[in-house]
C-alpha cells in the first residue's frame, strides 16, 4: 500500500491531455462518423464508442465533467437560419435606420408603417364553456372544440405610436392587401410621405399596391411594365413617389414590427379563444383592437441596427447568465476550454 500513488482531489492526471483531446474531438464530430447509429451524442454511446476507437475508458462522471469543462452540450441543438440572400445586409440595415428614426421622421412628416397578413387564424367553439379559474385549480378547458373556419388578419402597425389597423377577411390576395393601405392612410392625411415595411411577396407587390404607391409621385404606372415581381418590387422601391415600400431580406421577419405585435394577439386573444360563430370571432376581434389602441398601444423599444449576428459566445458564458451565477467568471481559462472553439466577436464589425 506504501508505494501506490493515492488519489487527491484536484488530481486531474488519470487521464493525459491527448486522450482528453480525442474525446472532444468525438464529441464535436457526428456520431456516424464513428459507425453510431445515433443522431445526437450521449454519455452512453460517447462511452461506448471509446474502446472502438483504442482510447482510454471513461467513465460517465468523467465525460460529463470533461464535456463540462470544455463549455460542450452534444445533446442540445438549436435552430440555425441563414440568409444567403445578396442584399440581406443592405436591406436589414435599410429597415433598421427607418425604425431607429421612425420618431424622427414622423415629426418631419413621415410615417413607418410595418404591414404583414397573419393567415390561417382558427375559430373555434369549445363544445363545453370553460370552467373559470378557482383557488388551487386553473382554468380548464375543454379539448373537443367546433371550427367555424379560418380568417386572415392584414395588420398595420404604425411604428412611431404603436397604433394598430387591422383588417379581417377570408382571403389574403392582391385587392385585400391594397384596400387596408388605404384604409391606414385615411387617419393620417397630413402626412407628407410614407414608408412601408413589407414582405418579400408577391402578394403586398401587386399592381393595385403599385397604384397605390404612384399617389403623389410623377413616376406613372404602367401595367405592362410591372408584369413581373421583380419589376413592381422594383417599382416600388423607388423614392420618388409618395409612398415607398421596403422589403424585409429572406428570412427576415423579425425586422418587421407587427410581426412582434402578433405574438401580443396570440396570447391576448387566439390561445383561449371561444367563440359561437364568425361574427362572433370578428365582433371580439375588433373590441380588442379598440382596447389595445385605447389602452395598451405603445412604441417598441427598437435595440437592432440591421447588422446579423454571428455565432460568438457560449450561452454559459452570456450576461445574463453570469448574473444568475451559473457561469464561470473567473479571468483565467480552464484546461482545454475553447480549444476547438475559438471566441469570436459577437456582432460582425461594419463594412
Amino acid at each position: 500500500m506504501a508505494g501506490k500513488r493515492r488519489r487527491v482531489r484536484g488530481d486531474r492526471g488519470a487521464f493525459p491531455p491527448s486522450a482528453r483531446l480525442d474525446v472532444l474531438s468525438m464529441a464535436t464530430r457526428k456520431p456516424t462518423t464513428y459507425h453510431c447509429p445515433a443522431t445526437p451524442w450521449s454519455l452512453a454511446d460517447l462511452g461506448a464508442a471509446l474502446p472502438q476507437r483504442r482510447l482510454w475508458p471513461l467513465s460517465r462522471s468523467s465525460l460529463w465533467r470533461l464535456l463540462d469543462e470544455a463549455d460542450l452540450k452534444p445533446h442540445r441543438s438549436v435552430s440555425w437560419l441563414n440568409s444567403h440572400a445578396p442584399d440581406c445586409e443592405a436591406k436589414a440595415r435599410n429597415i433598421g435606420s427607418l425604425s431607429l428614426n421612425a420618431l424622427h421622421c414622423f415629426v418631419q412628416g413621415r410615417v413607418v408603417i410595418c404591414t404583414e397578413a397573419k393567415t390561417g387564424m382558427p375559430m373555434l367553439q369549445r363544445q363545453a364553456p370553460p370552467q373559470p379559474v378557482a383557488p388551487g385549480t386553473p382554468e380548464q378547458r375543454e379539448p373537443e372544440y367546433i371550427r367555424h373556419g379560418v380568417r386572415a388578419l392584414i395588420a398595420s402597425f404604425v411604428v412611431p405610436t404603436g397604433h394598430v389597423v387591422g383588417n379581417l377577411g377570408q382571403t389574403r390576395t392582391s385587392e385585400d392587401c391594397a384596400t387596408p393601405l388605404a384604409h391606414v392612410v385615411q387617419p393620417l392625411p397630413d402626412r407628407q410621405r410614407y414608408a412601408w415595411v413589407v414582405a418579400t411577396l408577391n402578394t403586398p407587390g401587386s399592381l393595385a399596391v403599385c397604384r397605390l404607391g404612384a399617389q403623389g409621385g410623377t413616376v406613372p404606372v404602367v401595367a405592362k411594365d410591372l408584369r413581373r415581381g421583380g419589376q413592381r418590387r422594383a417599382f416600388l422601391s423607388d423614392p420618388r413617389p409618395q409612398h415607398g415600400f421596403h422589403c424585409t431580406p429572406q428570412h427576415g421577419s423579425g425586422l418587421n414590427q407587427v410581426e412582434w405585435w402578433f405574438s401580443v394577439l396570440a396570447r391576448r386573444f387566439l390561445t383561449r379563444g371561444h367563440c359561437c360563430s364568425a361574427q362572433d370571432f370578428a365582433t371580439r376581434l375588433c373590441d380588442d383592437l379598440e382596447v389595445y389602441n385605447t389602452h395598451h398601444a405603445h412604441p417598441y423599444r427598437w435595440t437592432s441596427t440591421g447588422q446579423p449576428l454571428v455565432r460568438a459566445t457560449p450561452f454559459s458564458h452570456t450576461r445574463r447568465q453570469q448574473r444568475q451565477g451559473r457561469a464561470w467568471c473567473s479571468a483565467r481559462p480552464q484546461r482545454f476550454e475553447r480549444v476547438l472553439d475559438p471566441p469570436r466577436p459577437y456582432k460582425r464589425s461594419a463594412a
